[in-house]
């Protein structure tokens, strides 16, 4: 189906699982320019509530492209515990996944507010924004252990 090709957005059905989800808040998150410092995007405030419910948009400007290392911040809050939370990113393109990125981060304290920063080094061969903007999903998939809790779904527009 053309849905497995551009990602998707899920949640467990498994019971513990999904009360993790429901614990779960992104509260923020950043992309800077790693060798600047610059933040060049901020993920918009309405993405909290909508995160596992719908496929968002993100409108990341194009200069972003010029980056050699993007450093990434992840703010989130989790009411459980979790003990090997990590994330696979898929990049998909015209409907076919490009790029996989893996982010282990570890163990998670119940009731906690955690900052996480990974940087992500830009690809050698970078398509033009304008064939890539509105044509690229990134599906997140939140793990812990061997559990598949997530998958959130972004489409993102080179401005």
């Amino acid at each position: 189906s053309s849905q497995a090709e551009e990602g998707e957005v899920f949640i467990s059905s498994d019971p513990q699982d999904a009360q993790i989800i429901k614990g779960f808040a992104l509260n923020f998150m950043n992309m800077r320019d790693a060798s600047t410092g610059q933040v060049m995007w901020e993920s918009p405030s309405d993405w909290k509530d909508k995160f596992f419910k719908q496929e968002l948009e993100a409108h990341i400007p194009r200069e972003i492209l010029q980056c050699k290392e993007v450093s990434r911040e992840v703010n989130f809050t989790s009411a459980e515990k979790m003990d090997e939370f990590k994330l696979l990113q898929k990049v998909f393109f015209q409907g076919r996944c490009m790029e996989e990125w893996f982010f282990k981060f570890g163990f998670v304290m119940p009731n906690s507010t955690n900052n996480w920063q990974s940087t992500i080094e830009a690809a050698k061969e970078m398509l033009p924004a304008e064939l890539l903007s509105g044509n690229v999903t990134i599906e997140t998939n939140f793990i812990d252990g061997q559990r598949l809790l997530a998958k959130s779904l972004v489409r993102v527009y080179y401005d």
